[in-house]
């Protein structure tokens, strides 16, 4: 398929703004250029009855923590949660590029969304953002009763390196994730599959910025190692239900759809769902492509399946 007009109109847009070239720049001026992504993401219609942040004790000190209660929630009544990890290649995002996600996803799902604000490389190499994932997984658990969350029916997301943390922590914490919501995911930090290829320029992510991510992220770290590239572990059998959502023009669309047929492999429900002439971000890009709307409310309405 060819790609989607709205989304060859943002790309010609971003190409026209004075944004740093990523492989040229410090990753303090990429965080702030990626502001501007976040912008596109359109929350003004999303309902949700309150936001609250918050800091949780993290294995490096304190972590960031933003709570989404549904308008539909219960008063006193246990809900279903969501734990949301943000993308950025595990070098920018924050709570704030992924609030519009979290607003709808929380919004249309009537699920309590908690957003983990994890440490970012090079500052904070790996381990440091996956064990930020676990902790605040294993928090949301420990807290349940207060936070009127219901502890078997907490499920795991994220989107792109998000993605990455959520199966990673799906793994760590089997028997205790209850679905998994996987937004084009990195799942193979090898970089190797034909989508690299494919898709190597031109399409927002391109196959050169993940390298750049993958080297502040991890160094010298062997790529293929389960505890950093979730398709690379042994046993994927027993792992909750999944919805793994890839876009078409995107370099990690290869690497997502094979964790998904892996984990089906192993006896895992999972939905897979290509969306056709998408690039990668197209999921918080809502503010400028229609098609994120549609595949906001295909998730949200795969989590109240499963939650419900």
């Amino acid at each position: 398929m060819a790609l989607d007009p709205q989304a060859k109109a943002l790309l010609d847009a971003l190409a026209q703004m004075d944004a740093p070239p990523i492989l040229e720049s410090e990753p303090a001026e990429v965080r702030e250029a990626m502001a501007a992504l976040g912008s596109m993401s359109d929350a003004a219609d999303e309902e949700v009855r309150e936001v609250v942040e918050q800091t949780i004790p993290g294995p490096g000190g304190e972590l960031r923590v933003r709570i989404y209660t549904p308008v539909l929630a219960t008063e006193g009544a246990p809900q279903a949660c969501l734990v949301w990890y943000h993308g950025g290649g595990w070098v920018i995002g924050d709570l704030d590029t992924t609030d519009g996600v979290c607003r709808a996803l929380c919004g249309r799902s009537a699920a309590t969304v908690i957003s983990v604000d994890y440490r970012l490389a090079p500052e904070h190499p790996y381990p440091a953002a996956l064990e930020d994932a676990e902790a605040a997984f294993d928090w949301v658990r420990d807290h349940a009763e207060e936070l009127y969350i219901a502890p078997d029916r907490i499920a795991v997301g994220g989107d792109s390196a998000g993605g990455n943390l959520a199966a990673l922590v799906a793994q760590s914490r089997r028997g205790q994730v209850a679905f998994q919501l996987l937004v084009y995911p990195a799942t193979d930090l090898t970089n190797s599959h034909p989508s690299h290829e494919e898709n190597a320029e031109g399409y927002l992510l391109t196959r050169d910025h993940m390298i750049w991510f993958t080297g502040h992220y991890l160094g010298d770290h062997d790529r293929t190692d389960p505890r950093v590239s979730p398709l690379h572990a042994d046993d994927l059998s027993g792992l909750a239900p999944a919805f793994v959502l890839t876009a078409e023009f995107d370099p990690l669309r290869d690497e997502g759809e094979a964790y998904a047929a892996r984990m089906a492999d192993a006896g895992v429900e999972v939905t897979t769902r290509r969306y056709d002439g998408m690039i990668h971000a197209f999921f918080q890009l809502n503010g400028a492509i229609d098609r994120a709307n549609d595949a906001l409310d295909d998730a949200a309405a795969a989590l109240t399946r499963a939650l419900t």
